[in-house]
């Protein structure tokens, strides 16, 4: 039972077990933004080094969990560390509202996820990827649910990933402060949608969501 556990508990579990058939460039892939009325969503990818696989992370990245399981400063905290780190390398995409309407917010998230992967050099030999398995992504891929917490690589990309977007958001509600982006980031909470009923939606609301797609409001 013992063994059990630990194996559980082994975020390199899936990345080990890819060295061990040789594969060596193993990318983490995640998203975020896939559930808000507004605002873009923005996928990461990351490619941690081979030796951390034995050796464990390095200590300014103890702790290093799925985004949503961390504070706001924490995950700040990795957000600067991995980029502060050579040996990581990472590329981040943004797939703005607009686009979001046009294809879906499946296909979407899908698109972001491959364009994320397409700015990692040298291209990775296989890819992780949190939740189900993404048709359009041509490498080698892994799909595990919940990967966020089971996977350092996978991770790792969606600190990036809601960082990244947080701070959109945050930019956004400087130019549009009446809908409270910078504090519910784009989620329908209550505020939000007081504030739509009020005021309508702003450029980067996503017209072909439900709330939205009311022709009152326009």
């Amino acid at each position: 039972m013992a063994k059990k556990v630990a194996s559980v508990c082994d975020r390199f579990l899936f990345e080990r077990e890819l060295l061990g058939r040789g594969i060596s460039l193993v990318a983490g892939v995640d998203e975020a933004g896939r559930g808000p009325l507004a605002g873009p969503v923005v996928a990461a990818a990351v490619v941690l080094p081979t030796q951390w696989l034995r050796a464990g992370l390095p200590g300014v990245l103890k702790g290093l969990n799925d985004s949503k399981l961390l504070t706001s400063p924490q995950r700040d905290h990795f957000f600067q560390a991995l980029h502060s780190l050579e040996e990581v390398k990472s590329g981040v995409a943004v797939v703005e509202s607009f686009e979001v309407d046009q294809v879906n917010i499946l296909r979407a998230t899908h698109r972001c996820m491959k364009r994320a992967l397409a700015k990692l050099f040298p291209e990775p030999l296989h890819v992780l990827v949190d939740g189900r398995f993404v048709p359009s992504i041509s490498f080698p891929q892994t799909p595990i649910v919940k990967g966020d917490a089971r996977s350092y690589s996978i991770a790792a990309a969606s600190v990036l990933a809601k960082v990244t977007r947080d701070r959109i958001m945050e930019d956004y509600d400087r130019q549009w402060p009446a809908y409270g982006f910078a504090e519910h980031k784009g989620y329908g909470t209550p505020r939000h949608l007081a504030a739509i009923a009020t005021h309508g939606p702003c450029p980067i609301h996503r017209r072909s969501f439900a709330p939205l797609r009311q022709p009152e409001l326009f």
